[in-house]
């Protein structure tokens, strides 16, 4: 995460006194992160969608996205509009391939590319209580081949339109929510603090910010 991301979150400065109230929001925001269920996000391009994933990436309790860039340059995001949310999702930046699949296997997750391949099963056919990360692709080419290639199966939108395709940031909260509906029936959201690997730590550093 960018220093100038914390130090300008667009948030009022007295929202950061450590009221009771202010504690017992962010204990329980952080008690519903779902540290087995990410994003990632492959050489995206526009601020704009980048910015809007993160932002639905805290909305449904994801802990942290894996930023693959290898031909692109990671977006200058607007202060205003991103840093808020960046804020409270973790990045963890990667370069190549190999290093992106051992990082997510390390932690026991299936590889999900989005792609329209004949071989792509359909967003609820997925099981989301398995942990997984999804690979978003770039707005024009799609999910590198390099990545295709560390993937342990494809997804797709079903879409009944004439257009068939959806804008980056729009299907990665479709995907998500998809998720969280599973998770949130299975009572994934719904589990104590205590099970949170580090919660005090992890409170305590989001009390700081």
């Amino acid at each position: 995460m960018d220093m100038d991301d914390l130090k300008n979150d667009g948030e009022d400065t007295t929202a950061r006194i450590r009221t009771p109230e202010r504690q017992a929001r962010m204990a329980e925001v952080l008690r519903q992160r779902q540290d087995d269920l990410t994003l990632v996000l492959a050489n995206i391009h526009d601020p704009h969608n980048v910015s809007a994933i993160y932002r639905s990436c805290d909305a449904f309790g994801i802990s942290r996205v894996h930023l693959f860039y290898s031909r692109e340059a990671f977006p200058a995001l607007g202060r205003k509009s991103s840093a808020s949310a960046r804020k409270w999702v973790e990045s963890e930046r990667h370069t190549d391939a190999a290093s992106l699949a051992a990082a997510l296997r390390g932690r026991g997750m299936k590889i999900i590319a989005t792609t329209f391949s004949p071989g792509a099963k359909p967003l609820a056919g997925w099981n989301f209580l398995e942990p997984a990360a999804i690979i978003l692709g770039n707005e024009h080419s799609g999910v590198d081949d390099e990545l295709l290639a560390i993937a342990d199966g494809e997804l797709y939108i079903p879409m009944r339109g004439m257009i068939q395709s959806l804008n980056v940031s729009v299907a990665a909260a479709v995907i998500l929510a998809e998720a969280a509906r599973q998770r949130d029936l299975a009572g994934f959201y719904a589990r104590p603090a205590h099970e949170m690997p580090d919660f005090d730590r992890r409170l305590a550093k989001w009390l700081e910010k």
